[in-house]
């Protein structure tokens, strides 16, 4: 579609209300449902394209086993149905029908959450938002709107062929933007360009009032909007929290005119990349803890933003010894002054101490392939990067896996204590499995230039993340599975209650890679509960929109934000 389409479009799109509505209401209800006329006029962007009927997908349909799961084959959902609406106005009456019907409802954005929040036998309704997957400059806003259910591979190509801009969204193709954008996402670009949610515009959401009526909000970071904790609130405040989102607008901070080719950064033309591995079998203790030390201690030297090293973004892959190697990604602005020299200074201040010659990395590496070809340093195309990186990784792409996954984001090195639990951990020799490791990547630069209250992401002054992740296929092997990290996760933080709680040198958890065991008092035996690992300070404000906006607590999880007591 092209810009003029979508603007004229948008004086031809007709609410759906009376009839148009039922249609959607009686999907879930067998009822018609006539929404009122103020809720169309609580969004100037109520209105959309004319759209098929929902797509209704029931168990009796071929289409159900597949749409009744995500990627995490732990979780699959019993719902009696699973509704794909295509616009704003089909998601309100779906809303709305449930509501009214008295039936729980989850959505679906891209289906990487890794908990059980959307697909659990508690669940009727099932709102999957893959059909609202535009990508578009939205010439009422001045900003480039994302749909929700947009995947960040065809994000980024979109954006890119289109107007030579992006987000410095996440890596793996197939996550869906609603749950990573509104949790905080990071990627690749984030040193120079910040996390997503510091280009967040707007945001579009359907609600529900204390009278049970569905509403569509929009609110924009505008300081005069009065609807601004909403936009505050999904810049990081996580998925599933507040009413369901629909879409995004996205507009860097002070960027000026109405060029869509302006409103948004330039990635750069082209990126050197590189990727190293260590053979297990000759790194010894000593020079495993050089390499993660020396890795940490960069990240904690360029925390603030301003040197030449904010273009520079790397992962240290942690993999357990049965993958064979221990492996390192490195992607660097290749249109700076003498980027060589930065990389080399870079790989030259990590591996100090570290005895053993690197080689061709040839295990796959968490959610970045294995990249046989640069163990030299390839100049690419950014695009081509970006695709090649997200797309070609045999694990994340097989659709039998089941997984676990936890985080900690840290803002110095890691401690001895802690290096001397990831050696052990990952040397274990009653764990056989390739998939299992930790991935640890860059934060700071960019993302520590903004107030750690100015979003709801609070993890500003964290200089990197670490991500535990371990994949398995056959049910019989996750007791093992679970077992293993959960045993390396406490034994990090055994002197903090089994989780990275705030302090000095770590800063808790990442709200994305939802862990339920944070919930749990037998793995976390400290007195800091779950949502101060996530949010910190910025917990009570959430608690607030909540009130504002899900007052009924509609839309809610084992790990929701939880309505204010009183």
């Amino acid at each position: 579609m092209t810009n003029t389409d979508h603007t004229s479009g948008m004086h031809r799109r007709k609410f759906l209300t009376g009839g148009a509505a039922a249609g959607g209401a009686a999907l879930l209800t067998g009822a018609g449902l006539a929404l009122p006329a103020t809720a169309a006029a609580d969004s100037a962007t109520a209105t959309d394209t004319a759209a098929e009927p929902v797509t209704v997908v029931t168990p009796n349909d071929k289409r159900y086993p597949d749409l009744v799961r995500g990627y995490n084959q732990r979780w699959v959902g019993t719902p009696e149905k699973v509704c794909l609406p295509e616009t704003t106005a089909q998601v309100q009456a779906l809303v709305q029908s449930a509501v009214k019907a008295g039936k729980r409802l989850t959505v679906r954005s891209g289906g990487h959450c890794h908990e059980d929040w959307v697909y659990n036998s508690d669940v009727d309704v099932i709102l999957d938002m893959s059909k609202m997957n535009r990508v578009y400059y939205d010439a009422a806003r001045n900003a480039i709107c994302v749909e929700v259910g947009s995947q960040l591979l065809n994000v980024y190509e979109r954006m890119y062929r289109s107007w030579g801009v992006t987000i410095p969204a996440g890596i793996c193709f197939q996550v869906g933007a609603g749950g990573h954008v509104s949790g905080g996402g990071w990627g690749l670009l984030c040193r120079q360009l910040g996390l997503v949610i510091d280009h967040l515009y707007g945001v579009e959401m359907v609600g529900v009032t204390a009278a049970g009526q569905a509403t569509v909000h929009v609110a924009t970071r505008e300081a005069n909007d009065p609807t601004r904790d909403l936009w505050w609130a999904h810049a990081g405040g996580g998925g599933g929290n507040f009413g369901v989102i629909t879409r995004f607008w996205f507009r860097a901070p002070g960027a000026t005119g109405t060029d869509p080719a302006r409103l948004l950064p330039q990635p750069p033309a082209e990126v050197l990349l590189q990727a190293i591995s260590w053979p297990w079998a000759e790194l010894t203790k000593e020079s495993f803890a050089a390499l993660v030390r020396n890795w940490g201690d960069w990240h904690a030297k360029y925390l603030k933003p301003g040197s030449i090293n904010d273009h520079l973004f790397s992962a240290l892959w942690l993999n357990h010894k049965s993958s064979g190697y221990v492996g390192l990604v490195v992607q660097l602005d290749a249109t700076i002054p003498d980027p060589q020299k930065v990389l080399d200074d870079f790989l030259t201040f990590v591996t100090d101490g570290v005895d053993v010659a690197h080689v061709p990395m040839t295990a796959h590496m968490g959610e970045m392939a294995a990249l046989p070809d640069f163990a030299e340093p390839r100049r690419l195309p950014w695009f081509q990067a970006a695709r090649y990186a997200s797309t070609t990784n045999p694990t994340l792409n097989d659709p039998s896996n089941r997984s676990d996954n936890k985080s900690a984001y840290y803002r110095t090195a890691l401690p001895d204590a802690h290096i001397d639990a990831f050696y052990e951990q990952l040397t274990r020799d009653d764990l056989n499995n390739t998939t299992a490791n930790v991935q640890l990547s860059s934060l700071g630069g960019m993302v520590n230039a903004v107030a750690s209250d100015a979003t709801a992401f609070p993890h500003r002054e964290a200089a990197y993340k670490a991500a535990w992740s371990i994949w398995w296929t056959d049910p019989a092997d996750e007791d093992a599975s679970l077992g293993w990290i959960r045993e390396f996760y406490q034994s990090v933080y055994a002197a903090t209650g089994g989780v990275p709680v705030i302090n000095d040198v770590t800063d808790g958890c990442y709200v994305n890679y939802c862990d339920i065991d944070l919930s749990d008092p037998v793995y976390n035996t400290s007195d800091v509960p779950w949502h101060e690992l996530y949010y910190k300070g910025n917990y009570t404000k959430l608690q607030q929109v909540k009130k504002a906006y899900d007052p009924r607590n509609v839309f809610h999880h084992p790990q929701g934000v939880e309505l204010p007591a009183g």
